[in-house]
């Protein structure tokens, strides 16, 4: 008997049992392919054509209208009055508008002293602003620091509160909102927002303040965010060109057009009576803060985007961090656009205009459309029709469309252009969890209202200075993401039948692939570090 032989080991019914089986198998996928996979594969495949294409106007519409930004010069003092604060002898600090500056703040051991350092450091009068520390910490040992930080800042005459709560309820809405009872804010006229890793500059308040206190319909100004980290690692860089565009385009279109942007979060400042007008804070979301900038819009207030501002800020850097952040940031939108929708369609204070960018433009294509088909098109549908070769895909849907809208992309952050593939990579691997939250959101899953604060490492170059420096990153294997490992296991079993019985060529793009959704499975992506 041969040891090679299996069928000395296996009996020849067995054998034969099996191979009807799988005869059995490939008959039936046989029969159902002409008539379901393929037609539904078709179907798929011009759905996402058509996203694509949705995508693409979108994208080319805003690369315009930038273009014709930078190309007239419409900067923010040429469309709102400004004027710079100048004293009075005769009124003195009266003349001064009151300011409160809010800073929510959730078990922040290690960024506190920053934003409260850079919040008492904001240049004003002081007597004219009030600096309120909204602490939902849960850890004692960290409200007793917070504490006494308020408390050393108030020995210097800072006018600086510091409030707590005995719950977490609306998270940072409800911190918010609970801040803006207090008997000291009817005094104020102005509210600046900065989360607990945000470190504005001391003239923050003489830049934007000017806007809103001589244009009376004014009720946003929102700043740009600065990233103090972002070549800590590869995916630090990967978020920064996302959120480069976000800013240097996204933001600047909506504010250039009169037509709407969602206020992010923080380094903004708001008028408190168009707050107010607004309905005040809503924990019905997770994006607390788009749900404001939604209903303020409809109200016909007007946002100014200053991009020239920029407030100094921290990027997750561990991939859970920044999972977690994204599953809110594409949860929250789709669930506020299912609980708005009809309440913007049919709201009478804003033009047709305004109604159609902000659901088509802002929330449909950017928010739902952006997500679902750079998943299911790139990573599911175009590897399939590798298997199912009566399904082709045109090159332009396949090649041009996501080349151009790549380019667009880069626009935002030029010294990046060399990492444009990994970018794609990594935005393609981002785009399952984004894919997964904005469905949760549309459909109200179990973790529609999920939130999980962002974790946040502080002063990165004084640590690595430090002699006991402590380690920041995850062990390999620390967690295993089983969904980017499947959908990598699939990406290379497509690549390798592509090699030996494919005809659309696509291995390379798909073994590249696979290797991100691997990496990104065994947790590895935050500890990659680029040469530049």
């Amino acid at each position: 008997m041969e040891l090679g032989d299996s069928s000395a080991v296996i009996p020849d019914s067995f054998m034969g049992y099996r191979d009807d089986i799988t005869m059995q198998m490939s008959m039936i996928l046989d029969q159902i392919r002409a008539p379901l996979i393929v037609p539904v594969l078709r179907l798929g495949v011009y759905i996402c054509l058509t996203m694509s294409v949705m995508l693409f106007v979108e994208r080319v519409y805003m690369g315009i209208v930038i273009s014709l930004v930078k190309l007239f010069g419409r900067k923010p003092e040429k469309r709102f009055k400004w004027e710079p604060m100048k004293d009075d002898i005769e009124h003195g600090n009266s003349v001064y508008p009151m300011v409160l500056v809010q800073i929510p703040m959730y078990n922040e051991r290690e960024v506190y002293q920053l934003s409260i350092g850079a919040a008492c450091g904001l240049s004003w009068p002081s007597d004219r602003i009030v600096i309120q520390v909204l602490d939902d910490s849960t850890d004692p040992a960290i409200k007793d620091l917070v504490e006494k930080e308020c408390s050393r800042w108030a020995s210097k005459g800072i006018n600086i509160k510091y409030e707590i709560r005995d719950n977490r309820n609306g998270y940072k809405a409800g911190a918010l909102k609970e801040g803006m009872k207090k008997s000291y804010v009817k005094s104020c006229d102005y509210v600046a927002i900065f989360d607990a890793d945000f470190q504005p500059e001391p003239d923050y308040l003489w830049r934007t303040v000017p806007f809103l206190l001589h244009n009376p319909k004014l009720a946003l100004v929102q700043a740009r965010w600065k990233f103090v980290n972002s070549d800590e690692c590869l995916m630090t860089r990967m978020q920064e060109m996302s959120l480069d565009y976000h800013f240097t385009v996204e933001q600047e279109v909506g504010s250039s057009t009169y037509a709407f942007f969602g206020f992010n979060g923080t380094a903004g400042i708001w008028r408190i009576s168009a707050l107010s007008e607004a309905g005040g804070w809503k924990d019905r979301t997770t994006v607390e803060d788009m749900d404001l900038a939604v209903r303020a819009s409809l109200k016909g207030w007007k946002f100014l985007y200053l991009g020239s501002l920029k407030v100094k800020n921290e990027l997750p850097s561990t991939f859970k961090a920044y999972r977690y952040q994204q599953h809110r940031w594409s949860c929250g939108p789709a669930n506020l656009f299912r609980k708005m929708a009809f309440e913007i369609m049919t709201n009478k204070n804003v033009t047709l205009w305004k109604k159609v960018h902000v659901i088509y433009s802002f929330f449909v294509v950017r928010k739902i459309v952006a997500h679902i088909v750079t998943f299911i098109f790139y990573c599911v549908i175009l590897p399939a029709t590798v298997l199912v070769p009566e399904v082709t895909v045109p090159k332009w849907g396949a090649v041009y469309i996501p080349s151009i809208i790549t380019l667009l992309n880069a626009v935002g952050t030029p010294r990046s252009l060399h990492l444009m593939v990994f970018w794609i990579l990594f935005e393609n691997v981002m785009s399952l969890h984004r894919t997964k939250a904005t469905f949760t959101g549309l459909l109200e899953g179990g973790r529609v209202n999920e939130w999980i604060v962002t974790e946040k490492l502080g002063d990165l170059k004084a640590k690595s200075a430090n002699k006991t420096p402590k380690k920041l990153r995850f062990r390999f294997g620390d967690r295993i993401h089983v969904l980017e490992l499947g959908v990598g296991m699939y990406l290379f079993f497509v690549g390798c039948y592509d090699v030996f019985f494919g005809k659309n060529h696509y291995y390379l793009y798909l073994f590249a692939q696979a290797i991100a959704f691997f990496i990104a499975g065994l947790g590895q992506i935050g500890t990659i570090v680029p040469n530049s």
